[in-house]
């Protein structure tokens, strides 16, 4: 029964949840053509420690209203091209791998720039680690998300857990994004999709390509799959709260 749960997708009302996938996949689409809204260095600085006085807070209330306006209407076109081609996005993330064994393996390269993380690297030091699979840098969910990892990072730690993003956006985004946002935890740049579609994260939307779909991985010290989140978009804003919980519960056990 427990297995069950961990594996199944909450389905939100028929209409209701393909628009939230799809705002949320289509995000970075809208975010990359409006640089006004995406600021940061130009070039892979790390995450890190890093500073910039360029700031994700600093953009004004018309860049901002123009950026949901245009992800709003492209959503709904491709909602209604979803709709006429008997494409169901609340079922397109590809299968979640099991729990209670050792989770994929991979190698990607990381936001600081300094080469490739992997999941070796992560459990080397015999940590807990929280993988969490996000749509698109500076986009409005993956940043409350983010800042939410990041406002309670203190108490992941005390838990001997670390944080790590993953997304299709480029090294350099990424970097951008943590500078932005002064997170002190890796993202991973998944550029092609292939992790994501390993972990059953993956979203691919026809004509605007892969993403990496909103979910959330624990895994233990010794790199096995414990817990996996499906349904986290329609609770992003307390959803940090909610794999904390988990994860005590997890490492009482």
């Amino acid at each position: 029964q427990q297995q069950h749960s961990l594996r199944q997708i909450a389905i939100m009302p028929s209409l209701l949840r393909p628009l939230a996938i799809l705002t949320t996949t289509l995000c970075p689409i809208a975010a990359f053509t409006r640089s006004n809204y995406s600021r940061g260095p130009s070039a892979a600085t790390g995450c890190l420690y890093a500073s910039s006085s360029n700031n994700v807070h600093d953009t004004n209330i018309n860049s901002r209203r123009a950026f949901l306006q245009s992800t709003a209407t492209s959503a709904a076109l491709v909602v209604a091209t979803a709709a006429c081609t008997g494409i169901d996005p609340a079922q397109a993330a590809s299968a979640v791998p099991a729990t209670g064994v050792p989770a994929p393996k991979f190698s990607l390269p990381n936001s600081q720039g300094t080469g490739m993380t992997t999941l070796d690297t992560l459990t080397k030091d015999k940590k807990w680690t929280v993988l969490y699979f996000y749509p698109g840098a500076f986009t409005n969910g993956c940043t409350l998300e983010a800042r939410n990892f990041q406002k309670d990072l203190e108490e992941y730690q005390k838990r001997g857990t670390q944080i790590v993003g993953v997304s299709v956006d480029s090294v350099e985004k990424n970097a951008q994004f943590c500078t932005a946002e002064k997170l002190d935890f890796y993202m991973l740049s998944d550029v092609d999709g292939e992790v994501s579609k390993t972990y059953g994260s993956a979203l691919s939307v026809p004509g605007f390509g892969t993403f990496s779909n909103r979910q959330t991985y624990i895994i233990d010290p010794s790199g096995d799959l414990r817990w996996v989140f499906t349904d986290v978009e329609s609770h992003v804003s307390r959803h940090s709260a909610e794999v904390l919980d988990k994860l005590k519960e997890l490492q009482s056990v």
